[in-house]
């Protein structure tokens, strides 16, 4: 069975770390470790979180050096929510206004 790529977004965004990590990655470019001192959560944790965030394409990660950064993928968010107001926009534009 194939995961659709929207739904794995909205999977990965489900999480309050995930969703604060992202609001630090809009930012600016960090490291598993400056994340885990940001967050008072081992690198292992926020390591788990990261390939979350990067099987759905919201993170890519850059290595330099020993470390890798991490960025938000502006484009992956951005597409993933516009894929989401396309497929509820048809059913609600077609909805009696007393179903919603």
């Amino acid at each position: 069975m194939t995961v659709n790529p929207v739904d794995e977004v909205f999977g990965a965004l489900a999480s309050l770390p995930r969703r604060q990590m992202l609001s630090f990655l809009s930012q600016t470019a960090l490291s598993t470790v400056e994340l885990a001192g940001r967050f008072g959560m081992s690198a292992p944790a926020v390591s788990r979180h990261l390939a979350i965030l990067q099987n759905a394409g919201l993170v890519s990660g850059e290595r330099q050096g020993q470390r890798v950064l991490y960025r938000l993928n502006r484009d992956a968010l951005l597409n993933a929510l516009a894929q989401l107001a396309s497929e509820v926009d048809g059913p609600l534009r077609t909805a009696p206004r007393e179903a919603l």
